[in-house]
């Protein structure tokens, strides 16, 4: 079976611990029999023979000690087996699981950004969490349970075959009813756990989204809302749950009905194999007792069959994950530099089509090592995809983006990426301190270099905060306004001294003297890059050496802020909105 192989493999190094905690299990199953057998002994051995002549009452007192005595040995010997089976399982599940857990972490982060966009945060948040949980739950319990009962049957039916094959063929005689009762619920429950696991990350997503989102949830009164959403979710959740559990009750009494039968044949069958002689009074004692061991594995396997199917449902979409292999990585022979990038960029014909979307067309420019350029756009035109397959975020599915002459598709991947300083429209931040987000690029960097960084980047609200640079921030920025955490992304990006630097509406929340700064900081930095700025507002963009006007997917505007202001174009529209028409202002005087 696939989930069995894939954990199989998963327990490279700690295999020989779990043979030897299956070994012991089956030991273990052997020593079960002790109690019934001794028992057994000590009925056949001591009580049946006080009436008779044949042994001295000592000799029957001294016998029947040396029996308990065994018995308790052999109950301290199943003992101890059994807790250094439970340790060897757990610690191998524990190890197990620790290294499943780590690769997926490693399969998810080194994903496409494409993953990102079709899978939700809750359904990836419940592979790594309670799918995991389930994985250690199979290793750990249910392959020890399933181990010992299927040997405890088989060596309690070996031994009644070895006394009497009448009674044990009576008992054997209900097995295949049991069998078609497993059978039948196996296919009936394995649906439902897996409808049940859905449900759960559907779940988990309602949960994340409403706990990251809950500023815009108070922001728009929605508690209520949410928490109604949240709550159909838990029902349907609940509802999945109590008929999974409810398919395993409705099979539960026949199985029950079953095990409990055979004590019944026992105390039938016999009874009258005792009357007649056929068996001993310890034979029938031994078999009141085993009927229990045998009855108890038929009764597990309703749990068993429920075990495995939630762990069936949970290792798919484990390996699922460890099968979804990125699209976007490193060639055979990737380029790493052995120099700083220079940060000539070159799109050559670029187009990118994302879901049956064509998102860039036929985009064509070349930033020269050092340039900055400006592109702006309406909603959607396209401006961060062009930053995004710079990146190799996403991949062209036609044309060249080229940096330093060679195409971005032969660079190694961490080479390239860590040459580009990104700050995005969506800011992220860390749940850190505010010196560990601006130093998050380079680990190594001093105060002293982080401090100059946030200077440049206009950080001075940190002299406001009690904690200064160790003021931890909340989750994703909490506590903070939007421009601060844009400056905060700013220096982080710059800390990094990149090759080619990309600020994707750095300065949109915040006011226009701190823009004036932070541009002046930028003109300041003590490294060379390139520079790509992509904004709304003219005071952000008028500068650059020239302005690329993204519109559908295409290149509609290219030039300086005085070109395209004779172009009378998007860039006009957007000057005169800003700043009024520039055909009343006077000649390089802006007001």
């Amino acid at each position: 079976m696939q989930q069995i192989k894939f954990l199989w493999e998963k327990m490279k190094g700690f295999r020989l611990r779990y043979i030897l905690a299956l070994i012991g299990s089956t030991g273990f199953s052997l020593l079960t029999l002790s109690f019934s057998t001794i028992t057994q002994r000590i009925v056949d051995e001591v009580i049946m023979e006080l009436p008779k002549d044949n042994y001295t009452l000592e000799y029957l007192i001294h016998h029947l000690i040396g029996l308990a005595i065994l018995l308790i040995g052999a109950t301290l010997l199943r003992t101890g087996v059994n807790y250094l089976n439970f340790y060897q399982y757990e610690w191998v599940s524990q190890k197990t699981t620790d290294r499943i857990r780590r690769e997926l972490y490693r399969i998810i982060s080194h994903q496409d950004k494409a993953f990102f966009d079709k899978n939700r945060t809750g359904d990836i948040m419940s592979r790594v969490t309670s799918d995991m949980d389930m994985v250690r739950h199979a290793i750990s319990n249910m392959m020890r349970s399933t181990i010992e009962a299927v040997f405890i049957f088989v060596f309690v039916l070996g031994y009644m075959l070895s006394q009497s094959w009448q009674l044990t063929l009576c008992l054997v005689a209900v097995t295949p009813f049991l069998y078609l009762c497993s059978v039948k619920f196996s296919k009936k429950v394995r649906p439902q756990y897996q409808d049940m696991r859905d449900r759960q990350a559907e779940l988990n997503t309602a949960a994340q989204e409403n706990i990251s989102g809950n500023r815009v949830v108070k922001a728009f009164a929605r508690e209520e809302f949410e928490k109604n959403k949240f709550d159909t979710k838990n029902i349907e959740y609940r509802d999945q749950s109590i008929k999974a559990n409810m398919t395993w009750l409705s099979f539960f009494p026949y199985i029950n009905m079953i095990s409990q039968s055979l004590s019944v044949i026992v105390l039938l069958v016999g009874g009258i194999l005792w009357i007649r002689g056929d068996i001993t009074a310890g034979i029938y004692t031994a078999f009141n007792s085993m009927t229990w061991l045998l009855a108890n594995p038929m009764q597990m396997i309703g749990n068993t069959i429920n075990d495995f199917q939630r762990f069936h449902a949970s290792a798919i979409k484990i390996i699922e994950l460890y099968d979804n292999e990125p699209q976007i990585v490193d060639k055979e022979n990737a380029i790493v530099p052995k120099e700083r990038i220079k940060g000539d960029i070159v799109f050559d014909n670029v187009s990118l089509k994302l879901s049956g979307n064509q998102v860039l067309d036929h985009v064509s420019f070349h930033v020269k090592p050092g340039q900055t350029i400006a592109i702006m756009g309406a909603t959607g035109s396209g401006k961060t995809m062009l930053i995004n397959v710079l990146a190799r975020l996403y991949e062209t599915t036609g044309g060249s983006v080229k940096i330093d002459g060679i195409n971005v598709n032969d660079y190694h991947l961490q080479s390239l990426r860590s040459s580009i300083g990104m700050t995005t429209q969506d800011v992220f931040l860390f749940s850190d301190t505010l010196d560990t987000n601006i130093a998050y690029g380079n680990s190594k960097m001093s105060d002293e270099q982080m401090r100059t960084y946030a200077d440049l980047a206009c950080v001075d609200f940190v002299n406001r905060l009690e904690n200064g640079y160790d003021t931890l921030i909340g989750e994703r920025g909490t506590g903070l306004s939007g421009g601060q955490k844009q400056r905060i992304a700013l220096a982080r990006a710059m800390a990094i001294e990149p090759s080619i630097l990309v600020l994707d509406d750095t300065t949109s929340a915040v006011d226009l003297e701190t823009e004036a700064k932070i541009q002046k900081g930028l003109r300041e930095i003590s490294f060379n890059c390139t520079k790509l700025i992509i904004a709304q507002r003219i005071s952000s963009t008028r500068d650059a050496d020239y302005i690329i006007v993204m519109n559908h997917g295409r290149i509609a505007e290219i030039g300086t802020s005085e070109e395209l202001l004779k172009n009378k174009g998007y860039y006009y529209d957007v000057y005169k909105l800003q700043y009024g028409d520039p055909d009343e202002i006077k000649k390089g005087v802006i007001a």
